[in-house]
């Protein structure tokens, strides 16, 4: 299969190269191909005259990703435009810059060592808060001095956590983002009924609503990185910004955190009106520090946006019938009296990040009140299944889904 390659480069002298088959190049160029274009002579990229071929030449239809959501960034262009630009028209290119493709080389290398991207290239850009990094078992760790220890990768401290049962097996990322599907714009190019069909043995997959009406990560996503309250912080002649030791700081802005959580994400509906797990995309915060004085309103919230995903730590178990039948929480319908968090009264303008007011799906719906009260009704069906999936906890060969 054609790969996306990169731009092969040469030092080339300034008269034309005397070899014309490529036999005799190595005796002015010290270079050797080696990774998928090993086979290849120095003239099906060169021609003979020294002069480079773009990775266009043989790999036509892969140069559509270049022009793919990968790289314009579309989607984080558009979320910057509503949110933090609104108070920094060139928030974007100040706080945004240096990831996502820009060239082939940006995956498969450069110069003369051409490689099939594995997770390691994919981690370049799909870690911290991003999708990717969960996969291997990596949560961001929270802002605080403390929690500053342990494993490091991408130049980020991580708490390991439970890796996708698929990188335990020892799949990568391309399993499931083929180059046909990158090049389509897909996200993918195999579902979970591509591989797997459920078992109706399984009382949860006996379940008819289950499986018409729920994504499978909605069970078997193990946990998902999330982040309540991102701040970015304009500090301008302000010595008051070396209180933040550890968030980010890059061209006059300190990016920090609220809180980051690493358990069982929300569920909501996704565009397909299927149950899904959610996070925030980003609870956008923002402040402006000039002479050590605030410009203006501190901590303005410019948008709380949550987006429908699939976490990449799926695991066989899931949690018990409990967890969602019962927790409003789960659904962002946590009651006020119920509230141990306030983020109100931090003067954050939510009365709870749990709580649908104030905020929106970009790709979905959050899951209807009317609804919920429905799921929580203890039916007859649901009566039975409870009854039976404790049941099955007493027979240590059945085939369960249970922790």
């Amino acid at each position: 299969m054609l790969v996306c390659a990169v731009l092969v480069t040469m030092v080339a002298s300034a008269a034309p190269c005397p070899a014309t088959d490529g036999s005799s190049c190595s005796s002015c160029h010290n270079v050797r191909l080696s990774g998928v274009h090993a086979q290849l002579h120095c003239r099906d990229c060169h021609a003979g005259t020294g002069a480079n071929t773009v990775c266009a030449r043989c790999h036509r239809q892969q140069q559509a990703i270049l022009s793919g959501k990968m790289a314009s960034r579309s989607g984080e262009k558009e979320f910057c435009r509503r949110s933090w630009g609104r108070a920094d028209k060139d928030f974007f290119s100040t706080n945004c810059s240096g990831c996502h493709l820009a060239a082939c080389s940006d995956c498969h290398g450069s110069g003369h060592a051409v490689i099939l991207p594995g997770a390691k290239q994919c981690y370049r850009c799909h870690n911290g808060y991003f999708v990717g990094w969960d996969f291997a078992g990596r949560a961001p760790r929270e802002d605080s001095v403390r929690y500053q220890r342990g494993p490091r990768a991408q130049g980020r401290y991580y708490l390991k956590m439970r890796a996708d049962i698929h990188a335990e097996a020892g799949m990568g990322c391309a399993d499931c983002h083929s180059m046909a599907s990158l090049v389509r714009g897909d996200k993918s190019s195999a579902t979970c009924r591509t591989c797997h069909e459920p078992d109706k043995r399984i009382i949860e997959h006996s379940i008819a609503a289950h499986l018409k009406q729920m994504e499978c990560s909605a069970c078997h996503a193990a946990w998902a990185a999330q982040e309540y309250g991102t701040f970015y912080i304009r500090s301008e002649n302000s010595s008051n910004g070396e209180y933040f030791r550890v968030a980010d700081k890059k061209n006059n802005y300190i990016r920090s955190a609220y809180m980051r959580r690493q358990d069982a994400p929300p569920l909501g509906l996704n565009a397909s009106g299927k149950v899904a797990p959610l996070r925030p995309q980003f609870i956008a915060y923002y402040s402006a520090m000039r002479d050590n004085r605030p410009q203006g309103e501190e901590n303005r919230l410019l948008l709380a946006q949550w987006k429908a995903f699939a976490p990449h730590t799926i695991r066989r178990a899931v949690p018990m019938c409990d967890s969602c039948h019962a927790n409003r929480r789960r659904f962002l319908l946590q009651p006020l009296d119920k509230r141990r968090l306030r983020p109100d009264l931090d003067g954050l303008h939510l009365e709870s990040f749990w709580r649908q007011q104030g905020q929106q799906v970009v790709n979905g719906s959050f899951y209807p009140a009317a609804r919920w009260q429905r799921l929580h009704s203890k039916t007859p069906l649901y009566r039975r299944k409870y009854v039976e999936k404790w049941r099955e906890f007493l027979k240590t060969d059945a085939p369960s889904c249970a922790y």
